[in-house]
């Protein structure tokens, strides 16, 4: 299936025109694709980079189509991150990542989490304990994800103080937007097992989720961008809860700042609106909603108990409390997907929050 990846990664590209030597090696990958012998992940990234060029390619010609002169990047929009806003509110709706304007989880949501990240262990191939076994953990979404991901994998590779039986997996994808993978049966899906299939993984090993969708060209209104957005995610918790038999959490984050954008993929404030989705996502299973439910004491499992990973949003140049702030230089040509510098800087707060956080530190990191 990594071929019939690459298959499609070519696929997408094979309308575009590129300098001699980029043109050459990729018409080099796509020729062993079809005499089937098998790549490298350093050939994959290349394939894929190709992909995001052409994607900030389309959204420069969008720009230069008159978007950005009737939207102008902004150094900050005054939005208040949810982090900050607290019990504040945002066109009637309470800040804060969790209920009550708060940015810890509930003491039993937070007890619930502890008592399942306690139990995450080594499992083989066939998903039973074992201590040769794998713990793995995945992330699913878009070319944002996928991007920030791989920059993740370069740190992970390098820190030793991770747990020696961890397996990291990037299962995101480019163009693979939260509309898109409601569909359990879209390729994509095949897609993610063989991603774990190359890294020796099985999905019975599979554990955690780090989750990080939008979607492109939004036109509804602030409130109704966020609600469809959370539905959307109720619907993949549930393909990932069922593709994945012994997931027990999922860590969701929104995205980075939109006031860059220079074209219309996912501008202000609906980069910020993907935060409300995810605080309501969360509050919904914090308040008992079926649909949601990870005990199956208390009913059908239909989700993994879930909680925020890290907030990645602030607003522009204005600095958060902890100092994070989104740069020009942070974002890529089109101001809506990461440059190197905003993939790596995901990748560290990604990586201080598995480090840090109560429920992902018994099993990220190394025991002593």
């Amino acid at each position: 299936m990594k071929k019939l990846r690459i298959a499609l990664v070519a696929a997408a590209v094979a309308a575009s025109s590129l300098p001699g030597q980029e043109d050459s090696r990729f018409a080099e990958i796509r020729a062993r694709i079809a005499r089937h012998e098998k790549i490298t992940e350093d050939e994959r990234d290349y394939a894929e980079s190709i992909v995001e060029r052409r994607n900030q390619e389309n959204s420069a010609r969008q720009h230069a189509q008159g978007y950005a002169k009737q939207h102008p990047p902004r150094e900050s929009t005054g939005l208040v991150p949810l982090t900050e806003l607290g019990k504040g509110k945002y066109e009637g709706h309470e800040g804060g990542l969790y209920p009550g304007g708060s940015n810890t989880p509930p003491a039993a949501h937070l007890q619930a989490g502890l008592r399942i990240a306690g139990s995450i262990t080594p499992l083989d191939r066939e998903g039973r304990k074992s201590v040769q076994g794998r713990i793995a953990m995945c992330s699913i979404g878009m070319s944002n994800t996928t991007q920030e991901t791989r920059s993740f994998l370069k740190l992970a590779a390098a820190d030793k103080e991770l747990n020696p039986r961890l397996t990291l997996v990037d299962c995101a994808q480019g163009a693979q937007s939260a509309e898109k993978i409601v569909d359990p049966g879209l390729p994509y899906w095949k897609l993610v097992n063989q991603r774990l299939e190359n890294a020796g993984v099985t999905p019975a090993q599979v554990q955690v989720i780090w989750l990080k969708e939008a979607n492109g060209n939004p036109k509804q209104s602030f409130e109704e961008y966020a609600r469809t957005l959370q539905e959307q995610q109720v619907k993949i918790l549930h393909n990932l809860r069922a593709k994945f038999p012994n997931l027990k959490i999922a860590y969701v984050s929104s995205r980075v700042y939109g006031g860059w954008a220079g074209s219309p993929l996912n501008p202000e404030p609906y980069a910020y609106a993907g935060g409300f989705a995810t605080k309501w996502l969360i509050a919904d299973q914090i308040a008992g909603r079926a649909e949601l439910n990870y005990d199956p004491a208390k009913g059908e499992a239909r989700a993994p108990w879930i909680a925020w990973g890290p907030y990645l949003w602030a607003d522009g140049l204005k600095a958060r409390q902890d100092g994070a702030v989104w740069k020009r230089e942070d974002l890529g040509p089109d101001g809506t997907h990461p440059s190197l510098a905003g993939r790596e800087k995901v990748a560290r707060m990604l990586m201080d929050f598995l480090k840090h956080d109560p429920t992902s530190r018994p099993w990220f990191v190394r025991s002593h």
